[in-house]
């Protein structure tokens, strides 16, 4: 194959690719990749609490829920809502929403799979035994 012809690798992907290799020898990465998240502004705000949080650790929808209302001066936010933004975040791994669980300790709803958000937080030890999957999970 002539190797003039491929596509040079930008900035961008030497970063990612860098941060990847980090991340799946089971380590977390000392770095953000930059990316530019494109969504509502509720999606954001949902995205950047995931981005927040930190590796090996877990919170619940309900929590992140929790929080969008403390910001916003409300009474309560809706966990659903809350899980419907988490679906649409295409930058799974970097933006990490396989860190959210459900309050009961379900690994309820993961777009890449419940195989492979098990696989993600066994990767960062923070898999707990008390996690189970639905018997009829949101996941595809």
């Amino acid at each position: 194959m002539d190797r003039e012809n491929e596509p040079k690798e930008t900035p961008i992907i030497k970063q990612l690719k860098h941060w990847l290799d980090i991340y799946f020898q089971g380590k977390q990465p000392d770095f953000e990749p930059s990316i530019h998240m494109i969504g509502t502004p509720f999606q954001i705000e949902v995205w950047n609490i995931l981005h927040g949080i930190h590796y090996g650790t877990t919170v619940t929808y309900n929590e992140i829920a929790e929080k969008i209302a403390e910001n916003h001066g409300l009474k309560r936010m809706s966990a659903q809502a809350v899980g419907t933004a988490v679906g649409k975040n295409n930058i799974n791994l970097i933006v990490p929403c396989h860190r959210v669980v459900g309050t009961n300790n379900s690994l309820a709803g993961y777009a890449g799979g419940i195989n492979k958000k098990i696989f993600y937080l066994k990767l960062e030890g923070g898999y707990k035994e008390k996690f189970f999957v639905p018997k009829h999970s949101t996941a595809p």
